[in-house]
């Protein structure tokens, strides 16, 4: 469903010169699979995501949504793929039917399979009883459940969640990873950026750690305790964080050792 290969995002700083924010990442994610993209703020984990998302163009490599190049078929890959955020706006005067219906339209649905396709997500997420609520008196909950149904009103086969969960509640952020299971459940495949450990490790099939804009590890919980020797994931990941600082402080100190010699 995801196919990722090499896939470099770079900048051109007026202060830092060339800044590179996604450094040869890849992976690949099944349908019917729970990716995590887990790693500290500015890690680049929603740049990634937003390349998946046809937002942003990589500079080089290759990522594949559904079959279709995020650069050449970026209208084939809208289609198929569901973008959920933590800060998603909403109109304050739409209630949440016509929100999602609006989004529905946007995406060509003809006003039956919309109807029908509403009362099913409205049933499902459990929002028929705010479905009359205008944005502007919705609680964060509710807001949270109207963005995960624009993201699925076109039933796409890829669903990503970039922080979904930043600024929620504790219940509502529960409720939140139950739909997320529920949606891999039916077959959806999905990618999970996080910075929060707990949730990749209650949530996700197969982990990726990023740092600086690289992968440093990645596979399922299991794979990653046993392979760095430790029970304890949080121990797993910043030990993996320390070594690459650390290794990165050497090449710098041998690059200045050289040009002073």
């Amino acid at each position: 469903m995801i196919q990722v290969q090499h896939l470099t995002k770079a900048y051109e700083d007026v202060h830092r010169g060339r800044f590179i924010a996604v450094d040869r990442v890849s992976f690949s994610i099944g349908p019917g699979e729970i990716f995590g993209l887990l790693g500290p703020n500015g890690a680049g984990k929603t740049t990634v995501l937003r390349i998946l998302s046809t937002v942003l163009s990589p500079t080089s490599g290759i990522a594949n949504v559904a079959g279709h190049d995020v650069v050449h078929d970026s209208a084939e890959v809208r289609r198929r793929i569901g973008f959920v955020s933590n800060n998603t706006a909403m109109y304050d005067r739409m209630t949440a039917w016509e929100m999602v219906g609006y989004f529905g339209r946007l995406h060509g649905m003809t006003r039956d399979e919309l109807r029908e396709r509403l009362e099913t997500l409205f049933t499902q997420l459990r929002m028929n009883d705010f479905r009359d609520v205008p944005g502007a008196k919705m609680s964060t909950g509710m807001k949270q459940k109207v963005s995960i149904a624009r993201a699925l009103v076109h039933n796409p086969p890829v669903l990503v969640f970039d922080e979904a969960t930043l600024g929620l509640d504790v219940m509502v952020a529960r409720n939140l990873l139950a739909i997320v299971r529920d949606l891999r459940d039916r077959g959806k495949c999905l990618i999970f950026s996080t910075h929060i450990m707990s949730e990749v490790e209650k949530l996700c099939d197969r982990i990726a750690i990023m740092h600086q804009g690289r992968i440093l590890d990645s596979g399922t919980l299991e794979n990653l305790r046993e392979r760095h020797g430790e029970e304890d994931f949080e121990e797993v990941f910043f030990g993996l964080l320390s070594k690459h600082e650390q290794g990165d402080a050497e090449l710098h100190g041998q690059a200045n050792s050289g040009a002073m010699a």
